[in-house]
């Protein structure tokens, strides 16, 4: 818009030249006209660029000066049109530097440049210089509120656009964190088990080797679990786990810590109902690390799983050990994770434990 009103300066200082050959003494007009001109390009441009609070002072001292002067001009020209052409500049600037009801005091005091004529025709040619002065400012506000809706909505997309960004970036996270998660919860458990078993084989090899092959045969079997472990992780991402019933696949989880040296019993209270495909992910996890957990660390006699459907519409699984306790706990990736999955579900998950008295772990989700 500003260089618009250039050209439109350099337009009207031009048609005045060109008028000002018609008078008598054309200087006069020609160099207020000039003087006019270079303050509405350089003059204009100065104080535009100005911070909000100095602009705004500015302004005011601006368009009193060049109001001033083009009343000058207007009479040294002769009323002529390029006259007129430059107070229509100065309309258009009083809008885009001052606020809009100053703006339209400017506007109607450009018609004072006729108060020197006769009353009819001061009347006549003052109404319309009004007209155009209305329309000339009218069509400026206009431009500068579409100006500014275009770099409003400009900002808009570039805030969208790092939004998208963010939002694909937490998207990738997020998927990230599962994965995670699976793996650690999925083939941790079952390399633990295998780990162990293995540790049992040896330490009876050399006294009872079928025992041994007993043992081993079961670690092939956990070592094959666990490669399709890795095989669904990899190939199904999100999709949910594919599995049998949750009490049958915790019961699976129970044996397996039982095989592996600690006795684990298993009890299910309350009305065993389906659960959402989250819902019974989550708590098949907390088993899974809670069991892996007192194999791993706990040094327990026996461990005790209880999975509680509740009359509340939650459910509750537990894994307590008699084990050694743990010193405080911290927050280990896979407790982190169960946390994560609980909470996307409007759930918890508690751990207690101290020296001597065995660990709880708790989660309770929706279901």
């Amino acid at each position: 818009m500003n260089r618009a009103l250039v050209v439109l300066t350099c337009g009207a200082f031009v048609t005045l030249l060109v008028e000002s050959t018609a008078l008598a003494d054309p200087l006069p007009a020609i160099a207020l006209a000039a003087v006019y001109t270079a303050l509405a390009v350089f003059g204009f441009a100065w104080v535009d660029r100005q911070e909000p609070l100095r602009r705004r002072r500015l302004a005011g001292v601006y368009v009193t000066v060049q109001l001033a002067l083009g009343y000058l001009v207007f009479g040294a020209a002769g009323a002529g049109v390029g006259a007129t052409l430059l107070l229509m500049v100065l309309v258009s600037q009083s809008v885009l530097l001052l606020p809009l009801p100053a703006a339209v005091v400017i506007a109607a005091a450009i018609p004072l440049v006729h108060l020197g004529m006769s009353w009819s025709d001061g009347l006549r040619n003052g109404l319309g210089i009004l007209a155009a002065a209305a329309f000339t400012a009218v069509v400026t506000e206009l431009l500068r509120r579409e100006q500014r809706a275009r770099a409003e909505l400009a900002a808009a997309n570039g805030r969208l656009r790092g939004y998208a960004a963010q939002a694909e970036e937490l998207a990738t996270t997020r998927e990230r964190n599962r994965l995670a998660r699976d793996i650690h919860d999925g083939l941790g458990h079952h390399l633990t088990v295998v780990q162990m078993q293995v540790q049992a084989a040896r330490a009876v090899l050399a006294t009872d080797p079928a025992k041994a092959d007993a043992v081993l045969a079961k670690a092939q079997e956990q070592s094959t679990e666990a490669l399709a472990e890795v095989r669904r992780s990899v190939s199904a991402l999100r999709e949910a786990r594919v599995a049998p019933p949750l009490v049958d696949a915790v019961k699976l989880l129970v044996d397996d810590a039982s095989a592996a040296g600690v006795p684990t019993a298993l009890e299910v209270t309350g009305t065993v109902r389906p659960l959402a495909a989250a819902a019974d992910e989550a708590l098949y996890r907390a088993a899974q690390e809670g069991l892996t957990n007192v194999r791993k660390h706990a040094a327990a006699g026996s461990a005790r799983l209880v999975l509680h459907y509740r009359d509340g519409g939650t459910v509750r699984l537990e894994v307590c050990d008699d084990g050694r306790g743990a010193v405080p706990a911290g927050d280990g990736f896979g407790l982190i994770g169960l946390r994560e999955r609980a909470e996307r579900l409007g759930g918890r998950v508690d751990l207690e434990s101290a020296p001597g008295a065995g660990t709880t772990l708790r989660m309770t989700v929706p279901g």
